[in-house]
C-alpha cells in the first residue's frame, strides 16, 4: 500500500493495524504492516484477499496489532485475532464471514466493582484500583499500563458496570485526566511488562520452585521452574498432544492458555468439546473454568496463525501482572514457524537454512524470554511458564525450529517414536532428555521433598544409562554374551521404566501422581534396584523382575485408602526379601 500524502495524511507505522476497505462493500478487512520503505508499505491481510483491487482504500487505524483485557476473558475461545469464535458463529453461522467483527469482551455482561483505592490516592501504571469477581478469582483492575508518572485519583465508583463504562478517573502532574474503565487494551508484540521494568514498578525474580504437573517423569527426572521454559519436540503420533493436555489439567497453577497454532482442525474440535466437560482436579469445577483457548487451525489464514501465540502469550501476562500462577502451552510452534516462514517468502526476504528466515532464531527466543516471576511493588507475585511443541518433519531434531528451541529453553523433553511404537507412555526418552533447572531447583526438592532427593535421583539416571548400555550389547551379542551382573543392571533399568517413567494416562489414579505419592514411589524403586541381590542364573533375574513388576504396576493403580494397597506393599516386601542379599558380618552372610 501507498500513503496518498497530504497535509492530514498519517504516518505508516510498523506493526500498524490497517482495513483494506474493498470499493462495492461494506467489508474492512483487518491487516498489520510488516514493513515500511517510505511511503509505501507492505501489509499482511488476516483475510481472504480476493476481490481486492489496486486503487482500493486502505484506512489506518494509528494502533498496533493489540488484544482487549480485562474480565470475561476466562473460558473463552479465540482465534489468533482474539475474535471470539463461539459469539461469531451464534451471529454468522459456522463459516466465518469475511470481515465479521465482535467484541472480545461482551460488553453487555455487567460486573459488581469494588474499589480497592479512594479520593486523592496516588497511583503508578500497574496499580490495582478495585476488583471484580471472575468465576473463582479475584479479577484486579490496573491502572494501564502504559501510563507515564505519577497520578492521582480524583474520582471512583462502585457498583454494577460493563467493561467500556467508566469506573475512575485520574489526574497526573500535568493537569491531564484519564478516565478508566475494567477493560484495556495492549499491543500483542510487546512484552507488557516491559515499560513497568523500565521505570522499576515491578521486578524479575529468579525461578526457585518447580512446576509441579503431577507427572511423575517430569517432576523427579526433568522438572520444569514455574515460570521457566520447556520444549516437547517428537515426530507425529508420539503422543505430544496427550502429554500437553495432561500437563494443562494437573499442573499446579491458576490459569491455563492453550495456542492451537496450525494444528489439525480435528484436534482442536475435540479439544474444544472435551474441556468443558473436563473436571478440574484442583476445584472440581470446569477445567474450562481456568482455560482461555487460542484456536487457529492450518485451515485458517497463516497470517493469523502467526499472531497466535504472542496473543495466547499477552493475555498470560496479563494474569501474571495479577499475581496469578499462568501456564501457556503453545501446539506447534513447527506450524507457526511455517507460517513466519511463508510470510518471509512472500515478502522476498534472504531465506536461511531449510527456507526460514534469518531472524528465525531471535524470533524464537523473543517468544520464550517472555516467560518468568514478576514482583510487583504491593507484593503481588505472579509467573508465567511456557511450554511449548515441537514436530519436526520425519522426528529430525537437527532441523533449524527445534535447534533454536533447544538453545532457547531450560527443559527439553524429547519424545521416541520408539518409545511410542512399544506403548512406553508418556513416550519422553529419558536418555534423549534434559533439564537446566536441576541446580538451581535442588534447594527447593531437598527441603520440601526429602534430603538427598537430587542425589538419588542423578543414581537412578545413570542406572538407565547403564541398563541402556547392556541392551545395546546384548543386541549384538545376545543374552550368553553379558555377564550375570550387567544382566541385572539391564533388569533393574527396565524395571525402573516400567513401574515409574511410564504412567497410564486414561486410569483415575495412575493419570496423576502428587508429590508426597511420588517420593514413596521413588524411594521404594529406588530402594529395590539398589540393594544387592542374589540370583543363581538369568532366568531367576528375569522371573523375580517380570513378577515385581507386575506388583508395583499394581500398586501405581491403587488408591492408598483401599484395602489391597497394603496387602500389596507387603507382597512387594516379601518378594524383594527373597532374593536379597544377607548383610555384611550378619549370621546370614557367615552361613553363606
Amino acid at each position: 500500500m501507498e500513503s496518498i500524502g497530504g497535509d492530514d495524511a498519517q504516518p505508516i507505522i510498523k506493526n500498524e493495524v490497517i482495513y483494506v476497505c474493498p470499493e462495492g462493500s461494506d467489508e474492512r478487512l483487518k491487516g498489520e504492516v510488516l514493513r515500511v520503505e517510505g511511503n509505501t508499505a507492505v501489509a499482511q491481510v488476516f483475510e481472504d484477499t480476493r476481490g481486492i483491487r489496486i486503487g482500493d482504500p486502505v484506512d489506518q487505524s494509528g494502533r498496533m496489532l493489540s488484544v482487549k483485557l480485562g474480565p470475561g476473558l476466562l473460558g473463552q475461545v479465540y482465534d489468533g485475532l482474539q475474535n471470539p469464535l463461539e459469539q461469531i458463529a451464534n451471529r454468522y453461522g459456522f463459516f466465518l464471514k469475511r470481515g465479521a467483527h465482535v467484541d472480545a469482551l461482551d460488553t453487555t455482561q455487567q460486573w459488581s466493582f469494588a474499589p480497592g483505592v479512594s479520593h486523592g490516592s496516588r497511583l503508578v501504571a500497574g496499580d490495582v484500583v478495585g476488583t471484580v469477581q471472575e468465576g473463582r478469582y479475584e479479577h484486579r483492575i490496573m491502572v494501564p499500563f502504559d501510563f507515564r508518572g505519577q497520578w492521582e485519583l480524583d474520582w471512583i465508583q462502585e457498583g454494577n458496570v460493563s467493561v467500556d463504562q467508566p469506573i475512575a478517573a485520574i489526574r497526573n502532574t500535568d493537569g491531564n485526566e484519564r478516565e478508566l474503565t475494567l477493560a484495556q487494551e495492549w499491543p500483542v508484540r510487546v512484552p507488557l511488562p516491559e515499560r513497568l521494568l523500565a521505570d522499576r514498578l515491578c521486578e524479575r525474580q529468579y525461578p526457585t520452585v518447580p512446576l509441579i504437573t503431577q507427572q511423575r517423569l517430569i517432576d523427579t527426572f526433568f522438572p520444569i521452574a514455574r515460570g521457566g521454559t520447556g520444549c516437547i519436540p517428537g515426530p507425529f503420533g508420539a503422543g505430544k498432544t496427550v502429554l500437553q493436555n495432561l500437563i494443562s489439567k494437573f499442573s499446579a497453577v491458576d490459569i491455563v492458555i492453550v495456542v492451537a497454532c496450525g494444528e489439525r482442525a480435528g484436534e482442536v474440535v475435540e479439544t474444544i468439546t472435551e474441556f468443558p466437560h473436563l473436571k478440574d482436579p484442583h476445584t472440581g469445577g470446569s477445567l474450562m473454568d481456568r482455560t482461555v483457548i487460542i484456536c487457529n487451525t492450518s485451515s485458517m489464514p497463516v497470517s493469523a496463525r502467526e499472531a497466535s501465540i504472542y496473543t495466547g502469550i499477552t493475555i498470560g501476562e496479563y494474569y501474571r501482572q495479577m499475581g496469578q500462577n499462568v501456564l501457556m502451552l503453545a501446539d506447534s510452534t513447527s506450524r507457526w514457524a511455517q507460517a513466519i516462514r511463508e510470510i518471509s517468502g512472500r515478502m522476498e526476504e534472504i531465506p536461511g537454512e531449510e527456507a526460514f528466515p534469518a531472524y528465525l532464531d531471535s524470533a524464537i527466543r523473543g517468544v520464550y524470554e517472555r516467560a518468568g516471576i514478576i514482583a510487583s511493588g504491593d507484593g503481588r507475585n505472579g509467573s508465567l511458564t511456557i511450554i511449548g511443541t515441537v514436530s519436526p518433519a520425519g522426528g529430525n531434531f537437527e532441523e533449524p525450529v527445534t535447534q533454536s528451541t533447544l538453545a532457547t529453553v531450560k527443559t527439553f523433553l524429547g519424545l521416541s517414536a520408539d518409545r511410542a511404537y512399544k506403548r512406553f507412555y508418556p513416550a519422553v526418552d529419558p536418555l534423549l532428555s534434559w533439564t537446566r533447572y536441576s541446580e538451581q531447583l535442588a534447594g527447593w526438592y531437598d527441603h520440601e521433598i526429602e534430603a538427598g532427593w537430587t542425589k538419588r535421583v542423578a543414581e537412578i539416571l545413570e542406572l538407565l544409562k547403564e541398563g541402556d548400555a547392556v541392551l545395546q550389547m546384548m543386541q549384538v551379542t545376545g543374552e550368553e554374551g553379558v555377564t550375570l551382573e550387567d544382566f541385572v543392571t539391564y533388569h533393574r533399568a527396565l524395571f525402573v521404566d516400567m513401574v515409574y517413567l511410564q504412567q497410564d494416562a486414561f486410569d483415575e489414579v495412575d493419570s496423576a501422581t502428587r508429590m508426597d505419592r511420588q517420593r514413596e514411589m521413588f524411594n521404594r524403586v529406588h530402594t529395590l534396584v539398589t540393594e544387592e541381590g542374589r540370583f543363581d542364573d538369568k532366568d531367576a533375574v528375569r522371573e523375580h523382575f517380570t513378577r515385581l513388576t507386575g506388583l508395583v504396576k499394581n500398586l501405581n493403580y491403587t488408591r492408598r485408602d483401599s484395602p489391597g494397597f497394603k496387602e500389596l506393599i507387603e507382597q512387594i516386601e516379601r518378594l524383594a526379601e527373597s532374593v536379597r542379599a544377607p548383610v555384611p558380618g550378619s549370621e546370614e552372610a557367615a552361613k553363606a
